[in-house]
């Protein structure tokens, strides 16, 4: 049996009498690309729904003096300028003691004597930027500022949580249910939150909505991956998804700029999603996700309707190579889409853990640089609309890396580009904001073109039976770098650049464990994981094949 496998016709071969990029293709690359833009705008909303307005204590109906009544907000100074304070005001007993016997705010009294009190009223919100914020809606300032950061937090771990099962749950039902489902539990839940009349109602259900968020891209990616061949898949695993989420990264602020509301920009959010379901009828399940659970003729069905639609004659029988191999027993087919494969033997898991930490830092770089463009400009639209279209020359890049860099030196190059502009931003000297927005876009340029490469780098390492699983399980974990960063964006109180100081030593020691992946450049998809087991490149260096020196296997040559 093993030998049979070993002689067979990889996919791409048995179906290159369909071409690269025919109707059947284009129509696959367009509608996946398409379902990803949802992602896009939905991975950020929170900069415009959980932003803070300017705020300051409500005063209740007394009768005080215009003098008083414009003197009550104590005045701090912070960063220099004096502002109203946002958490407290003075004691309004007193106050109302002091005008009511005619006492001069601005001369009778030394306001620094006078004792503060907290917001016991509530709160009054500028509207110049927003109608309403979930911030403004639920009181999340003051001591209940904790609670801002700790939505942020709860929105990506229903994140990690969706890309922990989705991914799983693909390799076992199949990448186009899952891509369905999950774009469902997105688009119901964004719908349902608009009606929250609590802050834990909201985060409740802000965790469901995660649980779509990045599960459906990576079905997408993969579904795409694995119909699409040659060149054309670079293409779609590079440029074509993450034009589709950054095109959503840029709707956002157009829709926000509109919808000062955030219940109206919520609903705006959710329609576009309802427009990708009739898409189900178009797309088709991944003939090689059909072929590895052995059902040939499910796949040829598929293979035979996209030659039809690219008017070219399939063969009399496609997969003959499949027909012909001994269907793998049940427990045969358990073993392969177990996540335990993952850490099967040392090498695997050696480099399993490597793509992990590497994902971990380039999400943690990702969201932490993004949700701090707000503060790039003046403007938080604009800001958010340049940080999006700062990902379309950032993918170009990525493209055409895969095109013609290995792997593993472009995910190298991104690495060390993100940490050199991060420890530099330190060294522009107050005032000139221009250079430190200079370097924090290069930043965002090179964490994007690794996020990129990131994707299409993981789905080429690891066989059809496991990549999917492999894919969720490295975006879990990437999951949890995007869970600190509201975290770590606040240590900026600390040290202003503390947070990049940070990121910036977790790109270091990323690119230098990349130097330990194999390389995927210019081979075909692995079916097995023999075949996946024979291209790595370096051997984790403490476990050497039985018998082989450690100096031997660390020598060992590439195999093709």
């Amino acid at each position: 049996m093993k030998e049979s496998i070993q002689t067979m016709k990889s996919y791409p071969e048995m179906i290159a009498f369909l071409g690269q990029f025919g109707r059947f293709q284009q129509i696959a690359f367009f509608l996946l690309c398409i379902s990803i833009v949802p992602n896009g705008f939905g991975a950020f909303t929170l900069v415009f729904l959980a932003d803070t307005p300017t705020h300051h204590c409500r005063l209740p109906d007394v009768n005080l003096t215009d003098d008083w009544r414009a003197t009550v907000i104590p005045v701090r100074v912070v960063n220099g300028k004096e502002v109203r304070s946002s958490c407290s005001r003075y004691r309004l007993d007193l106050v109302q003691n002091l005008s009511d016997n005619g006492y001069d705010p601005k001369r009778d009294v030394n306001l620094t004597d006078l004792e503060e009190e907290k917001c016991v009223d509530g709160w009054i919100y500028s509207k110049d930027i927003y109608q309403s914020t979930i911030v403004t809606e639920f009181d999340l300032v003051c001591d209940n500022q904790w609670k801002k950061p700790f939505t942020t937090t709860i929105f990506f771990v229903g994140i990690l949580s969706g890309s922990f099962f989705a991914g799983q749950l693909s390799d076992k039902y199949g990448r186009k249910p899952i891509l369905f489902i999950t774009l469902g539990f997105q688009t119901v839940f964004s719908f349902i939150q608009v009606f929250s009349v609590s802050w834990a109602m909201f985060t409740i259900l802000l965790v469901f909505n995660g649980l779509g968020q990045m599960s459906n891209y990576m079905a997408a990616l993969v579904l795409g991956a694995e119909i699409l061949t040659g060149n054309v898949r670079l293409l779609y695993s590079s440029l074509g998804t993450c034009f589709g989420f950054a095109t959503g990264y840029m709707i956002l602020p157009v829709c926000a700029y509109f919808l000062r509301d955030w219940k109206h920009l919520m609903l705006a959010l959710s329609v576009p999603c309802l427009v990708i379901f009739p898409f189900w009828w178009f797309i088709p399940e991944s003939p090689r996700w059909l072929l590895c659970q052995g059902r040939v003729e499910e796949a040829e069905a598929i293979v035979r309707k996209a030659a039809k639609m690219n008017k070219v004659k399939a063969p009399d029988i496609i997969f003959e190579d499949y027909l012909l191999v001994e269907k793998p027993k049940e427990s045969e087919k358990k073993e392969l889409h177990s996540i335990l494969d993952l850490v099967s033997n040392v090498e695997i898991g050696f480099m399993t853990v490597i793509l992990c930490y590497v994902a971990f830092t380039m999400s943690a770089g990702y969201y932490g640089i993004s949700f701090n463009a707000t503060q790039f400009h003046g403007n938080a639209y604009v800001s958010c609309f340049i940080s999006g279209a700062v990902e379309l020359p950032a993918y170009v890049s990525s493209w055409l890396a895969l095109r013609y860099v290995s792997r593993r030196m472009s995910v190298i190059g991104t690495l060390v580009l993100v940490a050199v502009p991060l420890y530099f931003i330190q060294l522009v000297p107050e005032g000139y904001s221009g250079i430190s927005l200079t370097l924090e876009m290069v930043g965002k340029y090179a964490i994007t073109t690794g996020f990129g490469l990131m994707f299409a780098y993981t789905t080429e390492l690891y066989p059809t039976a496991l990549r999917n699983t492999a894919a969720g399980i490295c975006n879990t974990v990437a999951r949890f770098g995007s869970c600190i960063t509201p975290y770590l964006l606040e240590l900026r109180s600390y040290s202003q650049f503390l947070p990049y100081i940070i990121l910036g030593s977790l790109a270091v020691l990323a690119a230098f464990a990349t130097v330990l992946l194999p390389e995927s450049f210019g081979r075909p998809l692995p079916e097995s994981v023999d075949q996946m087991q024979k291209r790595q490149r370096i051997k984790c260096p403490c476990v050497p094949k039985a018998g082989i020196p450690v100096a031997v296997a660390l020598s060992e040559s590439p195999k093709s």
